[in-house]
């Protein structure tokens, strides 16, 4: 699923657009590393039975790709 596709399956809150935005530019995410966080994002919304993508949720999904990246 391409970026553009993604966004209109995982709708993400007004402070979620913050958070993304923030760690694409202090960690230098790529377009493929910001689909990725998104994607991961939208799976733990969805297993929290949610239907919005929010903050917490993309702090989560960071977190775990900042990890897979450093391994």
């Amino acid at each position: 699923m391409f970026g553009w596709e993604l966004c209109g399956h995982a709708p993400i809150d007004a402070e979620g657009e913050r958070v993304l935005r923030q760690a694409v530019s202090k960690l230098g995410l790529s377009a493929r590393a910001h689909d990725k966080v998104l994607r991961v994002a939208r799976t733990i919304a969805d297993l929290a039975g949610e239907e919005r993508v929010s903050s917490p949720y993309l702090s989560e999904a960071i977190q775990y790709c900042r990890l897979d990246r450093s391994l």
